[in-house]
């Protein structure tokens, strides 16, 4: 399902994918078989890209078409926004007009600057926060850095959650196990004995050490939590596998990202384990015919495929292989209190990345009617609108005293898109009264008479009138 480009001007994105491969413009001109002075112009924004030089561009530097949209930029206008908000700032000094227009011409130089925010709100907390014993040792000598796990999710995110060779990888070994012809579970317990001589035992106390399974090398054994679900094993002896087999590409995949850190590198390497896991799995051209096929009914898909719902809800959000995409979603896990366990988007969507979720949103609803899905219509502050299902996930309690934790996921399409999905059926997606409006954390939401509004809108001055009370506790002063 091939999406066409939705901004024609990209000549920062054609440049950026240049010298990242080490191109020249006069190179890259004779592929295209255009003028190096008319390559020029497209790259200087002075003229638009052509629709005929698009599937080339792609081929030449293996993105998908979306790469070529206006999705990255309208993550950044959204992160730009909400560091603006920030009373640090003049907030009436810079107009959203100013912080397109930068985002168009210098998205590495705000990529730079979004990165210094976050490595100063760090220190903030850092300072903030009173320390028990020694001071923790800073990282390569840096005063200031991102945190491992946000460079790790810029970096799958950047990616748009597709890597290519892992998925092909796995997608190879799926069809020489022939994992579509009998248990997935009992197979790869099978080819880890046959092929590795690895057994698989379930360890009675695992749990409690805090691991869910566990390779003992010595002993050739994988050993494997008591408290989940089959599918859960399943995919935890795909994770095995992946190690045993595959770390050469996991390695490729990462000399090749801009990870630099040795704790990012190591996240990076859990992040494409699970990834080739969920690859072997759910094998992707097997895995989007079937989800075409049942209109992406999450039901359907784990039982046909013996997974969780989780676990085909994130696949889902991968399926962005050039010249073979699925429908683009993005992909979101939380906690009842609200933190945001993953994300990753293969849309426009981007989560409030310096403030808490809107708790209009569906994925919040979801804690109340567990095991139940919910469907919602949603629109974000930038006008785009979604079709989202949420539901919880996450295993039972065991006993009285077991507290596992709650979560819940939502999975979301644009609304373009949602009539290839069976969670539209009955719903009228051109009734405006449908549509929930959601937004970022509340203290960088623009929308004013919100019923649900908890802080003040940051960067403007609060009505204190008490001669009257409006629907909102903070209401803007004009």
């Amino acid at each position: 399902m091939k999406k066409a480009a939705t901004k024609t001007f990209t000549g920062s994105r054609i440049r950026h994918q240049r010298n990242h491969v080490g191109m020249t413009q006069s190179a890259l001109a004779r592929r295209l078989g255009i003028s190096a002075s008319y390559l020029n112009q497209i790259e200087h924004d002075a003229r638009p890209l052509p629709l005929a030089l698009l599937d080339r561009l792609c081929e030449i530097f293996a993105v998908g078409v979306d790469y070529f949209s206006d999705t990255e930029e309208t993550r950044g206008i959204q992160a730009l926004r909400e560091i603006l908000a920030d009373p640090v700032f003049d907030t009436d000094a810079v107009r959203l007009d100013s912080i397109q227009a930068a985002m168009r011409v210098a998205p590495d130089l705000c990529a730079q600057f979004i990165r210094l925010y976050r490595a100063y709100l760090l220190r903030h907390e850092q300072a903030a926060t009173p320390l028990i014993g020694p001071v923790p040792p800073q990282h390569d000598g840096a005063p200031d850095r991102v945190e491992p796990y946000e460079a790790v999710n810029d970096w799958v995110q950047a990616q748009r959650n597709y890597f290519d060779e892992v998925d092909r990888t796995a997608e190879r070994q799926a069809e020489r196990m022939r994992l579509d012809e009998g248990n997935p579970g009992e197979q790869l317990a099978r080819y880890l004995l046959d092929q590795h001589g690895i057994r698989t035992e379930i360890d009675l106390a695992l749990g409690q050490r805090g691991l869910m399974w566990h390779m003992d090398r010595r002993r050739r054994t994988l050993f494997l939590s008591r408290i989940v679900p089959s599918e859960s094993s399943t995919f935890w002896m795909a994770q095995a596998l992946g190690q045993i087999e595959h770390q050469g590409v996991f390695a490729r995949t990462i000399r090749r990202s801009r990870l630099r850190e040795s704790e990012a590198r190591g996240l990076a390497r859990v992040y494409l384990t699970n990834y080739f896991a969920g690859a072997l799995l759910l094998p992707y051209e097997r895995f989007r015919a079937t989800a075409r096929d049942v209109r992406h009914d999450l039901e359907l898909l784990q039982r046909h495929f013996g997974v969780s719902f989780e676990q085909a809800c994130q696949r889902l959000s991968t399926m962005q292989r050039p010249g073979s995409e699925g429908v683009p979603f993005y992909f979101l896990k939380t906690d009842i209190a609200g933190n945001i366990l993953k994300s990753f988007s293969a849309n426009r969507f981007a989560q409030s990345r310096f403030g808490g979720p809107c708790p209009l949103w569906n994925i919040f609803r979801a804690f109340s009617t567990p095991q139940q899905v919910q469907v919602q219509l949603s629109q974000t502050t930038d006008g785009a609108l979604y079709l989202n299902i949420a539901r919880t996930v996450g295993r039972n309690s065991i006993s009285y005293l077991d507290r596992p934790r709650l979560t819940a996921v939502v999975l979301g399409c644009s609304i373009a898109d949602a009539p290839h999905l069976i969670y539209s059926a009955g719903l009228d997606l051109n009734d405006p009264r449908m549509i929930i409006p959601i937004g970022p954390g509340c203290r960088a939401c623009t929308r004013e008479n919100c019923h649900h509004r908890a802080l003040p809108m940051v960067g403007h001055r609060v009505d204190i009138d008490n001669e009257g009370r409006g629907i909102a506790p903070y209401r803007t002063a004009l």
